[in-house]
């Protein structure tokens, strides 16, 4: 696995940046975040950058546009075909978290666009619910750009520090320790994201 990120780490930078924007792209107009989040390879991409192998301000601009357009195209798609569309048997099993979507959706309205990018699931649905439920593009647009600014900025600049701080672990402690702060790091990472979906649960 490892020798398999390198690869894809190392690769030149006009592969990264294409890679990508077009899975987030995807992830938000085609619903490809049920398989690959975008979340994951914007990541990828920062840490990508941090070796040098592309622009940090590159990826990060490729992120924040493609997860824009790829939201604006989802709003088309559930504007056009919503009703249609949340009928496939693809959803079949995600009934009740759809429920949640629409339900965060009716309540909060932009804010839902914007709050829902943080969360893999209404991010791949949430701009085709918008646009399902008839919301003014001119709402959605402002929430929708936001949201994509904020969320791409963060997530690229977390795959970049963080693999900075690993190599300087590596280099001062070893291997061994720098896989052990990753280690600890990643369950931090897991325990405070269950407690945020426990609260979630509990509020509604």
């Amino acid at each position: 696995m490892s020798a398999v990120l390198d690869n894809i780490l190392g690769a030149p930078g006009w592969i990264v940046y294409v890679v990508v924007g077009l899975v987030v792209f995807a992830e938000d107009a085609l619903f490809v975040g049920f398989v690959i989040p975008g979340e994951t390879v914007a990541i990828l991409g920062g840490v990508a950058a941090s070796r040098g192998h592309a622009s940090v301000v590159v990826v990060a601009i490729v992120v924040i546009v493609a997860a824009i357009v790829g939201d604006s195209v989802g709003y088309e798609i559930g504007k056009h075909w919503g009703t249609r569309l949340l009928d496939l048997r693809v959803f079949a099993n995600h009934r009740h978290r759809l429920q949640d979507a629409q339900d965060f959706l009716a309540r909060r309205g932009g804010i839902a666009v914007l709050l829902g990018r943080w969360v893999a699931f209404f991010r791949a649905v949430m701009p085709a619910l918008a646009g399902t439920a008839k919301m003014p593009y001119r709402t959605f647009l402002p929430f929708n750009a936001a949201g994509g600014l904020v969320w791409g900025t963060v997530v690229v600049l977390v795959g970049y520090l963080a693999a900075n701080s690993y190599a300087q672990v590596e280099r001062v402690m070893g291997r061994d320790a720098a896989l052990g702060a990753l280690a600890v790091a990643v369950a931090v990472a897991v325990v405070w994201q269950v407690r945020r979906r426990r609260r979630s649960a509990d509020e509604r």
